[in-house]
Formats: structure tokens, C-alpha cells, sequence
């Protein structure tokens, strides 16, 4: 695939701490707003093929939280095929206990791994495991007067910092820096409570996880698809923001739709990850596909028109996907949430996928994703388990 110029400063902004991060969050936000057609939606027809049940959408705000909207998101609507009443999911809580990690982390590796906002759908289940999880209304993060996350000069602060720990100007670290750099973020978000009231009843984070939400983390894996690892073993996912280095399972690319149908059909929705800053995507108008014909070859009419009504695509095979991986093509931009199947006016199916940017575009927070576009841009995918094709969960040794 062609690099387009949003692809350059994106590669600068993650230099300076990560892609995820508040500044270009919002950088993408508004490049990919540019990618429009007028009147797109009257030249669509869906009809939804499997649609579950969700929660509503959220705003991030200025944030790079896209990772905790999605996979808080996600287990929300596990809760919700549970059988449990869904509650949304404290997104910040999340955030919050991530960047104390990777400060923690950050000082380890002497600086030399990501900062920043970003973070993987993992994340938001290794959060869970470790400090539970507690009610939006509990914890909003909205500790200093603002209705909406913003948290560029908390970030910049917190990479000051940290900067001044890895330089150890004593010669020797002392155990403070820990105590005082999770001061800073708490003097943003605000400290998080030992115990808390939910529905009259007395919990601490990890009595919440366990009796309201209820999943078991254990029961959650990622999935991605490279050519240059072995198939159906685990790897580090190598995107910027796999700050932890978590390990993933590679499977052959056709596999990810695969394992999204699998799950869908069988009512578990799917966390995705990936990249959003190609001309096939334009939040505006709700739609995501690969263009067959490269966007500098298009014709201006070609691209005036680029999302009225369906398009050619092109083909994906594993050998372009990891083409567009490792030119930076594909990049960990962005994090959503899969919940349900449609068809096009032609047959042609599209994943529905929930955002974190508000109900702002002609789907109202909402937009389909053609599955050539979730072959080409996917970086990760995470579901329930149960979700897996049986022969695929026998191949990664994964017991259902």
C-alpha cells in the first residue's frame, strides 16, 4: 500500500511518546475527518446480519485511551451475554493503573520503550486481573473541572518526570520516585478509593470485578497475523505501544475474519485494534475499505467519490499485509469494538464496529468495516475464548 502524508507525522508523534497519545489521537481524529464524500449514506443500503448488544457510546475526549474505551467496552457487553446487567466500566480506572505500570516499566528499561497515553486491548485485562475494576460513576478521571478527558499536560508532565528518574541523579534510585510519580497522576485523575457504594452495596475494586463484572480474565485471547513468526504460536506483538511486551498468537491472515465470524455467530463480540489513517477510511461517512486503485492514481472525480456506495477493493494476501506492517503502513492507531455483521445493497459484508469519539458521524458513533480492511490494517484482535473455531483452538493449544 501506498504511505499517504498522514503516515510522516504519525511516525513523529510516536517518536515523541507513543501513537496513542493524547496529541495524536487527535492529529488522527481530525486527518481522517477529511476523508468524505457528500452524501455518502444515501448511497448505502445495510441490513444487519448479526448485531449484539452493546453498551452506548463514549466520548474519549483528548486522550490516547482508545484501548480502554474498546476492551472496557468489550467486556461489557461479555457481562451483557453473561446474563448480568451490564455497568459501564470505569475507562480512566483502567488507564490510570496502565500508566503507573508503564512508569514503572519506562524507569526498567532505562527509557528505552513507549510513554504516552497508548496501550493495548491487553492491557485493559491484565488491569482487570490485577486491580479489579470499579463503576464509571466511582472513578471518572474528571478531577480538575473538565466534562471530557484532557491529558496532554498530564502526559507531558508525567514524561518529564520519569525522564528525570531514568537520569538516577542520586546514583541510586530511591523508593519514592514510585510514590511521588503516582501522585502526579492521581492529582489529574484523582486517587482511587479503597472501598466504594454501588447499588447499596459495600465493594473494593477487585470484589467489584469479581461479583458484579464476573469475567475470569484467563478466559481472553489476542490474536494477530505476521509472516515473519511461526503460525499458531505465541510472539511479541511488536507495535510501539505493546509497552509490557505481551505475547500474542499468530495465526495465517484469512483466520482473523475467520475467528470474527466464528464468534460472532456464536454472540460474542470481538476488541480490535489497528490503523485508521489510510484514504479507505472516513469516520464521517461511517465506512472503512481498501481502494483498488491506489489514492494518488485516483482521478480528483475518483476521489470526490471515494464513499458513495460501494467500491472495489483490493485483494489481500499475507505477503501485502506485511508489506504495509513493516513499511509502517500499518500502524497501532486506533482501538474499536466489533459487535455485529451487515450486508451492503450488493451482499457485501461489513463488521459494525463501535467507536470512542461520540456519536458524531452519519452512523452515529458507529462505522462498517469491510473485512479486506480488517486483513490489510488489523494489528490485534481480542475475544472470549469460546468465540475461537474449534480446529483453530486446537492448533494454538488454547482449551475451550
Amino acid at each position: 500500500m501506498k504511505k499517504f502524508f498522514v503516515k510522516p507525522l504519525l511516525a513523529a508523534l510516536l517518536i515523541a511518546g507513543g501513537l496513542q497519545n493524547a496529541a495524536a489521537q487527535d492529529y488522527l481524529i481530525n486527518s481522517v475527518k477529511g476523508n468524505q464524500s457528500a452524501n455518502s449514506k444515501e448511497s448505502f443500503t445495510f441490513k444487519d446480519v448479526i448485531n449484539i448488544e452493546r453498551t452506548p457510546v463514549k466520548n474519549q475526549g483528548s486522550s490516547g485511551t482508545c484501548w480502554s474505551y474498546s476492551a472496557n467496552s468489550f467486556l461489557e457487553s461479555e457481562m451483557i451475554r453473561m446474563g448480568k446487567e451490564p455497568v459501564e466500566i470505569s475507562q480512566i480506572f483502567t488507564a490510570r493503573n496502565a500508566y503507573v505500570e508503564k512508569g514503572i516499566n519506562y524507569v526498567r528499561m532505562h527509557g528505552a520503550i513507549t510513554l504516552g497515553d497508548g496501550g493495548s486491548l491487553h492491557d485493559v485485562i491484565n488491569m482487570y486481573r490485577k486491580y479489579g475494576a470499579v463503576p464509571q460513576s466511582v472513578y471518572t478521571g474528571l478531577n480538575y473541572g473538565t466534562s471530557k478527558n484532557k491529558f496532554a499536560e498530564m502526559a507531558a508532565i508525567n514524561e518529564a518526570f520519569l525522564a528525570a528518574v531514568v537520569k538516577n541523579p542520586n546514583g541510586e534510585l530511591t523508593p519514592n520516585w514510585i510514590k511521588a510519580y503516582t501522585a502526579v497522576i492521581d492529582s489529574y485523575l484523582g486517587q482511587v478509593p479503597e472501598s466504594f457504594e454501588f447499588k447499596g452495596k459495600k465493594y473494593t475494586p477487585q470484589t467489584f470485578a469479581k461479583e458484579v463484572v464476573g469475567i475470569n480474565p484467563d478466559d481472553y485471547v489476542e490474536l494477530s497475523s505476521f509472516t515473519n513468526k511461526p503460525y499458531y504460536q505465541k510472539m511479541v506483538l511488536m507495535v510501539p505501544d505493546n509497552w509490557d511486551l505481551d505475547l500474542v498468537y499468530n495465526v495465517k491472515v484469512d483466520e482473523l475474519t475467520d475467528i470474527i465470524d466464528n464468534a460472532l455467530a456464536k454472540g460474542y463480540s470481538v476488541g480490535w485494534a489497528g490503523d485508521i489513517s489510510d484514504k479507505g477510511f472516513s469516520w464521517k461517512n461511517g465506512v472503512a475499505y481498501v481502494p483498488a486503485k491506489p489514492f494518488a492514481d485516483m482521478t480528483d472525480e475518483e476521489k470526490a467519490n471515494m464513499f458513495k456506495g460501494p467500491q472495489p477493493e483490493m485483494n489481500i494476501t499475507a505477503e501485502i499485509r506485511q508489506k504495509a506492517f513493516d513499511n509502517y503502513d500499518t500502524t497501532d492507531d486506533h482501538g474499536m469494538h466489533i459487535v455485529g455483521l451487515t450486508k451492503d445493497q450488493n451482499g457485501k459484508e461489513y463488521y459494525i464496529i463501535k467507536n470512542s469519539w461520540g456519536a458524531t458521524n452519519d452512523y452515529k458513533g458507529y462505522i462498517y468495516m469491510t473485512k479486506n480492511f480488517v486483513k490489510l490494517k488489523s494489528t490485534a484482535i481480542l475475544l472470549h475464548k469460546g468465540g475461537l473455531p474449534k480446529e483453530l483452538a486446537k492448533k494454538i493449544n488454547v482449551k475451550q
